[in-house]
């Protein structure tokens, strides 16, 4: 292999991202993986007064306090009725753990960042901050989320 072929081979690398996809109010959503730390089943957590709406309580994750959100309802997709088939993601958002309830995580993939489309102009302000772009792959069209954006400080300082 020449040393262009080399540049070329590690300028491809450096331009993939893997992305944990997963169902939130059934419409596909993505994450970077580097965020996530593990995904467990459906656990009830524990209510915390005046918490926000989407804030559904902590839960005991190996002795740690972890917030527990829906991400439907952050989203503004609705309520999720929590059971045993949904899952929380568990991330790692500005150095604090937070759990992302979420349906089913579906797979993950490796794509070009290049194919990451920017959030449309008919989007709201905050749906635009929440999604920091489109991807649309096969017959799916998935939204990434950026973690950062999507909780503000007092949500994080629950923990």
């Amino acid at each position: 292999m020449s040393f262009q072929d080399q540049i070329e081979a590690t300028t491809a690398r450096s331009t993939m991202r893997e992305l944990v996809t997963f169902k939130a109010a059934d419409q596909d959503f993505c994450v970077d993986i580097m965020s996530i730390r593990e995904i467990r089943g459906w656990s009830k957590t524990t209510i915390m007064p005046h918490a926000p709406d989407y804030v559904l309580g902590v839960m005991n994750l190996r002795g740690s306090v972890v917030p527990v959100i829906d991400l439907s309802r952050r989203l503004g997709l609705g309520v999720t009725k929590a059971d045993e088939r949904h899952v929380i993601i568990i991330a790692l958002i500005d150095k604090q753990t937070v759990g992302l309830l979420v349906e089913s995580v579906s797979d993950i993939l490796g794509i070009n960042t290049e194919s990451i489309q920017p959030t449309p102009e008919i989007a709201s302000d905050t749906a635009r901050s929440f999604v920091a772009g489109i991807i649309c792959i096969e017959k799916r069209t998935l939204r990434l989320i950026d973690l950062e954006k999507l909780l503000p400080q007092a949500a994080l300082d629950l923990a």
